[in-house]
C-alpha cells in the first residue's frame, strides 16, 4: 500500500451514474464532508486509523460495504473508525480522495491517504487488509498493533508440538481445518507438521545415502526430498522430485507430483524458487 499525491488531484467521477437505490435508514459510519475533513478526520488520524469508504445511493453495492465495514468496525473494538463519504453529496472531497469508482476505499493514517480496494470482498479479505493497516498505523506510532486470535485447536496443535506430540498436533489442525477448510495458517501448520511426522528420527546423511544408492526406490527418493526440505535445502529437495516426473511414469510419475505438491505447500509462496519449480513441473507433465 503506497502513498498517492495529495488530496487536491481531481479524477472523473462519470463512471459512477448507476440507477439510484433508495436507502430506509441512515447509513452507519462518521460521515465525511468538506468541513469535517480537515477539522476532524485528519487530527484524528494521528491518533487512530481512519477507513473511508467512498459510496452512492446510486449504487447498492457501496451501500452493502459501508454496512459490512460499520459490522467490522464493532468487531475490532475501537482499533480504527470508520468513515462513509456521499460522493454526490460531496464531489470535491471525492475528487480529492481520488475517487474512481465505488464502493472505493482508503485508510487515512498520520494525515497520508493509503489506497485500499475499489470493489467488494468478501469480510475475511477485508478483514486481511484492515489487520495491514493497523499494522502500518503501528509501525508509525498510531494505535496499536493487532492483536492476533488464535483458534483453540491452533493452541492445542503448539502444546502438542512442543511437546513433541507430532500425532496430537496432526490431528489437532485437521480438526481447525475440518471447521474452516481456507485457513492458510492451518494448512501450513499440518504440512509442517506432518513433514515431522514423516523425517522423526531420521539422519539426513544416511537417507541421502540410501537414496543415492537405490535411485530407483520411490519411497527412499521421497524421504529424502522430505528430509533435504526438512534441512532448508529447497532446491536440493524440488530438483530431486521434477527429475524423478521426468525419470518416472504412472503411478510412480504420481507419487513423485503429488509429493512435490506437498512440499510446494512449505515455501513462501513469493519465493522464486517456488515459481521455478512450477514452471518446469508444468513443463514435465504437459
Amino acid at each position: 500500500m503506497s502513498t498517492p499525491p495529495n488530496f487536491a488531484q481531481a479524477f472523473d467521477l462519470s463512471s459512477l451514474g448507476k440507477p439510484k437505490v433508495a436507502q430506509a435508514a441512515p447509513l452507519p459510519g462518521l460521515e465525511v464532508t468538506a468541513t469535517n475533513l480537515s477539522v476532524q478526520f485528519l487530527p484524528l488520524s494521528r491518533t487512530t486509523p481512519v477507513i473511508v469508504i467512498a459510496w452512492s445511493a446510486r449504487s447498492a453495492e457501496s451501500i452493502e460495504m459501508v454496512k459490512v465495514l460499520s459490522v467490522l468496525e464493532i468487531s475490532y473494538q475501537g482499533s480504527w473508525v470508520l468513515g462513509r463519504l456521499d460522493i454526490d453529496a460531496e464531489p470535491q472531497v471525492a475528487q480529492a480522495f481520488q475517487t474512481k469508482s465505488i464502493p472505493y476505499a482508503v485508510a487515512i493514517i498520520g494525515e497520508q491517504m493509503v489506497p485500499l480496494f475499489e470493489q467488494s470482498y468478501p469480510e475475511a479479505q477485508i478483514r486481511l487488509v484492515l489487520d495491514k493497516v493497523i499494522a502500518l498505523a503501528a509501525e508509525q506510532g498510531i494505535g496499536a498493533p493487532p492483536v492476533e486470535a488464535i483458534e483453540p485447536e491452533e493452541e492445542e496443535a503448539i502444546a502438542a508440538l512442543e511437546a513433541g506430540d507430532f500425532k496430537t498436533a496432526e490431528t489437532a489442525y485437521k480438526k481447525l481445518l475440518s471447521r474452516k477448510p481456507s485457513d492458510s495458517f492451518a494448512k501450513l501448520g499440518l504440512a509442517q507438521t506432518q513433514l515431522l511426522i514423516r523425517t522423526n528420527g531420521l539422519e539426513i546423511t544416511s537417507v541421502i545415502q540410501q537414496a543415492t544408492e537405490n535411485p530407483g526406490d520411490i519411497a527412499i527418493q521421497l524421504t529424502a526430498a522430505d528430509m533435504e526440505i526438512a534441512h532448508g535445502g529447497v532446491d536440493a529437495a524440488f530438483n530431486r522430485l521434477l527429475n524423478l516426473v521426468k525419470a518416472t511414469a504412472g503411478a510412480d510419475r504420481t507419487k513423485a507430483r503429488d509429493h512435490l505438491l506437498i512440499l510446494f505447500t512449505l515455501v513462501d509462496p513469493s519465493d522464486p524458487r517456488l515459481a521455478a519449480a512450477r514452471s518446469v513441473l508444468a513443463n514435465a507433465l504437459f
